[in-house]
Parts: structure tokens; C-alpha cells; sequence
């Protein structure tokens, strides 16, 4: 048992199993990925992709020995009879009340929702009202390598010296996924797009400074260790045009006129009900 769990802890960190439908078996029954994700995305509330990735791999194997605890002591209960017995039945049957009625409000809600209607006047108006919400400060998409000491640090960078264009980006891939002590090692050092002051002081100045295609000729300090960094794109700072954000206004305001639509709707239920 220990082996096979610390052979799935592995496989589960390296992302070995990302796209495998099955990632386990009890006694017959699969567990997929899908129903870890499933379980993750709620116990976060659809924040998982907000967890740090170092703590993911963690996460996403707790979550696994929850569900495999759950189908043990599922087969159980039913080897012992629970599945018969009067009580199980009984909060089967307060269960199945709750779902239905909770089932039948989600659909009566969702088609209320889906009669609301947002007009393209009314996107454009809040889009020319709201301008300064779709601004996107300057931002730069960088990778970087991590590593303990300073010399480590001027090897890689000798390395890289002599290479330019995709050689050179796929070469720092490869060292970052070889040497990087980072949590973004795996991903060839990549830390995506970030605005101007979100890294600490030291990387942030040097990353802003240097251009599109760029690995900076000495190593950056911080207190993480030194950092080899590689310049992927750079954004300068503007304004979302009306197409780019036009979902995301629609449906902005299309939840502001749902709640008011609820609000007149439970007013007139109101006034017909008895309720004493």
C-alpha cells in the first residue's frame, strides 16, 4: 500500500497522469481525474488554478486518498448492510426532497436568467462609462531559471551567451526544467505575464529594464537565490478594446439585471402566497 501511494504522489507531481482518464482503481472501480478536479475546483471554489504550484501536487493527492477512503468505506457499508437498513433509507428519502427542490429552483432560476437580454447599446455605454476598468498596465512575460549560488548561476548564462531566437528560448527551457530549484522549473522556468511590481524589487527592476528576447548578462539576487532571466514578450500599458471585453460587460450586466428581475419577481410571489 505504501509503495503504490508514494508511486501515485509521484506521478501526480510530475503531471505524469495530467490527461490519463483513470488515475486509480479500488477494488473495481475507477476514480478519474475528472472527479479530482472535480473535488479541487470545489473545495476551492474554482480557485485551484490560485493555488501556488508548489502546493497543487499536494492538494491534488489528498484529494485522491479522500476518494479512495470514500469508495473503501462505501464497499464496506454495503458488505455490513447500511444500504438496507431503515435509517439509510430514511435520510435517503429526506435527501432526495432537498436535491429535487433545490434541483427545481437552479432550473427556474436559470431560465429567468436566460430571459434577461443585455442590448449592444447598452455594453457600448457602460464600456465608454467605464473605460479606466479595462486598463492593462505594462507587463512583461518572463521565465527565469533559480539557482542556489552565484556560479551556478554565471554557467547557465555562459551557456546561453552565444544563442539567439527559438534556439535560445528553447535552451533555457530545457536548463530551466534541468536546474531550476523554483516551483517553475518544470514548466521551462515560465512565470507568464506579470505587471510592473508584483516580483520582489531586485528581479522586478531587472526584468523591466531589459527587452523582447533578452537573458540578462549577470545574475539577478534575491532572497529566493540568484536568478538567470529570459525576456518571452513585453506588453506596453493600454486600454482593452470594446470587442475584447464585450462578453465579459454582457454578462456583468446581465447578473445587475437578473437581481433586479428576482427582486420584482419574489415581490409578486409574495403578494399572491398566503403566508401566515
Amino acid at each position: 500500500m505504501r509503495i503504490a501511494t508514494k508511486f501515485l504522489a509521484t506521478l501526480l507531481i510530475t503531471g505524469a497522469v495530467a490527461s490519463a482518464t483513470t488515475l486509480v482503481t479500488v477494488n473495481g472501480k475507477a476514480i478519474t481525474q475528472e472527479e479530482v478536479d472535480n473535488e479541487l475546483m470545489q473545495a476551492t471554489q474554482g480557485r485551484f488554478n490560485q493555488v501556488p504550484q508548489d502546493k497543487q501536487a499536494q492538494f491534488r493527492q489528498q484529494v485522491l486518498q479522500q476518494l479512495i477512503g470514500k469508495e473503501l468505506i462505501y464497499e464496506d457499508a454495503k458488505k455490513q448492510g447500511v444500504l438496507k437498513s431503515k435509517e439509510y433509507k430514511e435520510e435517503l428519502q429526506k435527501l432526495e426532497e432537498r436535491i429535487k427542490k433545490e434541483l427545481a429552483i437552479q432550473v427556474w432560476q436559470k431560465k429567468l436568467l436566460d430571459s434577461v437580454k443585455v442590448s449592444e447599446k447598452e455594453a457600448k455605454e457602460y464600456y465608454n462609462k467605464n473605460k479606466e476598468e479595462f486598463n492593462e498596465k505594462e507587463s512583461v512575460h518572463a521565465r527565469h531559471i533559480l539557482v542556489k549560488t552565484e556560479q551556478e548561476a554565471k554557467k547557465i548564462i555562459a551557456k546561453l551567451k552565444s544563442l539567439s531566437g527559438e534556439k535560445l528560448k528553447s535552451e533555457f527551457e530545457r536548463l530551466a526544467r534541468e536546474k531550476s530549484t523554483g516551483p517553475s522549473g518544470p514548466k521551462g522556468g515560465d512565470l507568464g505575464y506579470f505587471a510592473r511590481g508584483q516580483m520582489v524589487p531586485a528581479f522586478n527592476d531587472k526584468v523591466f529594464s531589459m527587452k523582447k528576447g533578452e537573458v540578462t548578462t549577470e545574475p539577478v539576487k534575491t532572497q529566493f537565490g540568484y536568478h538567470v532571466i529570459y525576456v518571452e514578450d513585453k506588453k506596453d500599458a493600454s486600454t482593452r478594446s470594446f470587442d475584447e471585453v464585450k462578453p465579459f460587460i454582457e454578462q456583468r450586466l446581465k447578473r445587475e439585471k437578473f437581481k433586479n428581475v428576482m427582486k420584482e419577481k419574489m415581490d409578486a410571489l409574495q403578494k399572491k402566497a398566503v403566508i401566515k
